[in-house]
């Protein structure tokens, strides 16, 4: 079971002309994110100096994988999903064939690098606690799992991404151009690229593999739950909502 929620977003940065619930196969009650906005018209990405228009590459150095990046708006995002092995970890299926095309399902706890492995600012969040993390706050951003230099993404971050877009058809400018069910493929107009990994539900098994694309943010709503943004197959909207912190989502991480 979800919490039903309505997402009151910060007016200090925009105003939602709109929103509709909807229910995922995980059972999240969320906001569709139907806002008009401009569109950024270039596909980009990072470097150490960013250039509007650019793509570039990101090497963890803790295990010396390479990721694509790519700027959108002012933002600097990985176009792809994280694939750092850590406890609380998991290949869809069980499989290695899957952490290879998605990246790694992380729990809310390991997302957050609740261990304090990298940072402090997430240490000891996890199902069942409220941390009250302020990751709105530059000053206390949250690194979690990313590599050095990057951060989880903030539910408002989240949607300053969003707007970055055309904010009413921005699941189908987020997906990938191919993988997805039902005639459900992205444009991919800007490079973000993302997959259908589908999700671990917090009892240990997977489901949603090509129909839903599920990443956490660094905000939580409570002890049991924390903010996330999702896509799926067939419908144009990304969205924002709530789920279980123990269930097991991708991970996209964003340039300080």
């Amino acid at each position: 079971m979800k919490k039903t929620l309505f997402i009151f977003l910060f007016a200090l940065f925009f105003t939602a002309c709109g929103s509709d619930s909807s229910t995922s196969a995980n059972n999240s009650n969320d906001d569709d994110i139907s806002s008009k906005s401009s569109s950024s018209s270039a596909k980009s990405s990072s470097s150490s100096v960013v250039i509007p228009g650019s793509t570039g590459n990101l090497t963890d150095s803790r295990d010396g994988q390479t990721y694509k990046t790519v700027k959108i708006g002012d933002q600097v995002w990985m176009a792809e999903n994280l694939n750092f092995e850590t406890d609380n970890s998991f290949c869809y299926n069980d499989s290695a064939e899957y952490c290879e095309k998605y990246g790694r399902l992380y729990t809310w706890a390991a997302a957050m690098d609740s261990a304090g492995t990298w940072s402090t600012n997430g240490k000891g969040c996890g199902y069942g606690k409220k941390c009250d993390v302020d990751s709105t706050d530059s000053a206390t951003l949250v690194r979690g799992v990313c590599p050095e230099g990057w951060h989880l993404p903030s539910h408002t971050e989240w949607y300053i991404l969003f707007m970055a877009v055309r904010a009413s058809i921005a699941g189908t400018e987020l997906k990938s151009t191919s993988g997805w069910y039902d005639n459900g493929n992205g444009t991919d107009d800007f490079g973000f690229s993302a997959l259908p990994a589908g999700l671990m539900h917090g009892v240990g098994y997977y489901y949603d593999e090509g129909d839903f694309a599920y990443f956490w943010s660094s905000t939580e709503s409570g002890s049991d739950y924390a903010y996330n943004m999702y896509l799926f197959s067939d419908n144009n909207n990304a969205h924002q909502g709530t789920d279980y912190k123990n269930d097991g989502f991708s991970v996209r991480c964003l340039k300080d």
